[in-house]
């Protein structure tokens, strides 16, 4: 079968679920990862089977589990056509004089170093597919959020983002950093009522995948619109 193929981390609810359905959609063939194996293989069913999509248990903070992950993918299906690095975490309140800092180190290791082995482990077989990178940033990685170590995190994907495709130019292998503001997820107990949905950087991920090969999207913040002023 030639259908490309897209693994994402992070699949098993929001952003990473709706981007599994649509990409599913549009032609693609998922492996999906995530600690909750069984949202996993009730996603897998949902769209279509193991010919269709495949779930794997992956810790991203584990570099074996990373490394075994994206071998399953190319045992399974053969090949891999692109990666969304998704996996995060969101802080806790307290800013740098009151938060938890066992928070900020699960959060540091989720959303910075388990990104990283998601490239550490990936980037050989997108160099072989000419394929593309995907990760996720927010647009709290463009401005400063006072007391945030969330935020600095993102910054942190921000400049992985732009460092990793340095080293990728003239490999063949597009990067796109999808930089979504505020979006109705688990990572959220009460988003407000503007909020975005995850279906909306579910489409915006499926567009930069649907560019020709010639066609690098580097970047695409994603802010809601500004609820309507009344009065």
């Amino acid at each position: 079968m030639s259908d490309p193929v897209l693994l994402i981390t992070g699949a098993s609810s929001g952003i990473g679920a709706a981007t599994a359905r649509l990409a599913s959609q549009a032609g693609y063939r998922i492996a999906l990862a995530a600690r909750s194996e069984h949202k996993l293989t009730q996603l897998v069913n949902e769209l279509g089977g193991p010919d269709r999509a495949l779930a794997i248990r992956c810790d991203v903070k584990e570099y074996a589990e990373q490394q075994a992950m994206v071998q399953q993918v190319l045992d399974h299906f053969g090949r891999l056509d692109a990666v969304y690095a998704n996996a995060g975490m969101s802080g806790s309140e307290g800013g740098f004089s009151g938060a938890d800092p066992e928070v900020w180190r699960e959060m540091l290791l989720t959303n910075v170093y388990g990104l990283g082995l998601t490239l550490r482990c990936s980037l050989e077989a997108l160099k072989a597919s000419r394929g593309h990178l995907l990760l996720t940033g927010s647009a709290a990685g463009r401005f400063v959020i006072p007391g945030s170590m969330y935020s600095a995190s993102k910054w942190a994907v921000t400049g992985m983002g732009l460092s990793v495709r340095e080293e990728l130019r003239g490999s063949g292998v597009r990067v796109t950093l999808i930089e979504p503001g505020m979006v109705d997820t688990p990572l959220f107990d009460q988003p407000p009522a503007y909020a975005m949905q995850p279906e909306d950087i579910g489409r915006a991920v499926v567009y930069a995948l649907s560019q020709p090969a010639h066609v690098d999207v580097n970047e695409i913040l994603i802010r809601p619109t500004p609820p309507i002023e009344t009065g």
